[in-house]
């Protein structure tokens, strides 16, 4: 019970099934850090008042230090490596799906239920039943991508009650339950982040460490801040100015060159496209597939799915190969893979094309 529209509606629903249900609200970051950011205590007003109306007991777990340490410094670390990394996938993983769990278990539960937007069901019978999991009816809101990363064991024992509903149906049956919270906004970005801006966030946490930005040819443009500061295809708060020879055109960034703390920028945006990547930290949600494998595949949330053909790579990896350029594939963020509506599973980006690969496989000039 986070507080939120779709974890309470979730409840009541369970109730009106049938189930016993109970309610657990999770505190994953202290908000005693010397900022008005955090919005736990409101949060937990919320759900605490949720469950005052549907007749259930909350209960309160602190998980702020599993959190720390299995979420927080693994996100640290690859941005202080150069990568994007995608914290909202380990929370669901190492928290919601685990330390939520075994709480679970601790007070007797035979199972956990969240507000996610997703479809979980068992197909087959006997013993080859197994668990799969579905994108939501609500295509717009389905969250299986957040899931990818999640073992299956974990996952076979929750329930989704959200699966079959749209957003707007959820908020009117919160509305018709008497929810003070029917109107909230959905939450949006880290939790730990929450409305300040990302770049003085990260500054508590990790030293600048100024550097270069050069374009494709090698030419040095302006000067970077850090390169944790920057994502792949960001075009905003470069402080590039006008470059002599060269067109008044937007910046973007292409890439990162950790090792010589290199920015890397164009201004055309073609440089932003690759065709394939390769992938690690591979969790399947089937079993295990039969490679090559034609399915579809998603670099990001909400994007929409993209053919690929899927082989084994050098290390244990697999190399993902799209039928159409995909704009920004991003190191340390995660790839879905999907057949029709069932997720299959996903992996880390461990490796994409390098804007100058991608100069040399079109014939152009520049390094």
């Amino acid at each position: 019970m986070s507080g939120g529209v779709d974890s309470s509606v979730a409840a009541l629903l369970l109730l009106e099934q049938g189930y016993r249900v109970a309610g657990l609200f999770m505190k994953n970051w202290d908000e005693d850090d010397g900022t008005d950011y955090c919005t736990a205590q409101a949060d937990l007003a919320d759900a605490q008042q949720v469950c005052d109306a549907l007749g259930i007991e909350l209960h309160t777990a602190n998980f702020a230090a599993e959190y720390w340490d299995d979420v927080f410094e693994y996100f640290l670390a690859d941005y202080a490596a150069g990568r994007t990394p995608n914290p909202d996938v380990l929370c669901n993983r190492e928290i919601k799906f685990k330390q939520f769990v075994h709480y679970a278990a601790s007070l007797g539960a035979d199972f956990i239920a969240t507000g996610h937007y997703v479809r979980g069901d068992w197909c087959g019978a006997g013993p080859d039943r197994q668990f799969r999991v579905r994108k939501a009816a609500d295509r717009n809101k389905d969250q299986s991508y957040f899931l990818q990363a999640v073992p299956l064991a974990a996952l076979s024992r929750c329930l989704f009650p959200l699966g079959d509903l749209h957003k707007e149906e959820v908020r009117r049956r919160a509305a018709a339950a008497g929810f003070a919270n029917h109107r909230k906004k959905d939450s949006t970005g880290i939790c730990f982040i929450g409305e300040r801006r990302f770049a003085d966030f990260l500054s508590r946490y990790l030293s600048a460490d100024p550097g270069p930005i050069l374009d494709t040819r090698g030419n040095r443009v302006g000067a970077h801040r850090g390169l944790p500061y920057y994502t792949l295809g960001q075009r905003q708060g470069l402080g590039i100015g006008g470059v002599a020879g060269l067109p008044e055109s937007p910046w973007y960034v292409i890439g990162k060159r950790a090792a010589e703390n290199v920015l890397l920028v164009s201004q055309d945006a073609i440089d932003l496209e690759g065709d394939w990547l390769e992938a690690t930290e591979l969790n399947w949600l089937v079993e295990v597939p039969v490679l090559p494998l034609r399915c579809q595949a998603k670099i990001r949330y909400r994007q929409a799915d993209q053919d690929c053909l899927v082989t084994a790579a050098e290390g244990g990896r697999l190399r993902v190969k799209f039928d159409v350029p995909q704009r920004a594939i991003t190191p340390g963020q995660y790839v879905a893979l999907y057949q029709g509506e069932v997720c299959l599973g996903g992996g880390v980006i461990e490796a994409a094309p390098e804007p100058a690969d991608l100069r040399r496989s079109r014939g152009d000039s520049g390094a």
